[in-house]
């Protein structure tokens, strides 16, 4: 299996392809039934969070990406 891959979608989802699981707050994993890819709701109108259901197109979601730096971590105190 490939390594992760993360593809945040302009004016869409958050793509997850690789290997990966994805767990609620409880450490409980979601079943992928298999799955190796998936997409994650960015617009916050899926009727199935925290997976995508397409529904940033009826919402007119709009938001374009573009790769960018980090500034460093602030030091822990």
């Amino acid at each position: 299996m490939p390594a992760t891959k993360i593809t945040i979608n302009n004016n869409g989802n958050i793509r997850i392809e690789g290997d990966f699981e994805i767990l609620d707050p409880q450490g409980k994993a979601f079943g992928l039934a298999g799955r190796t890819a998936i997409g994650l709701c960015r617009c916050g109108h899926s009727k199935n969070k925290p997976f995508c259901d397409g529904s940033h197109n009826a919402a007119a979601f709009s938001d374009n990406v573009a790769a960018r730096d980090l500034p460093p971590p602030k030091p822990k105190i």
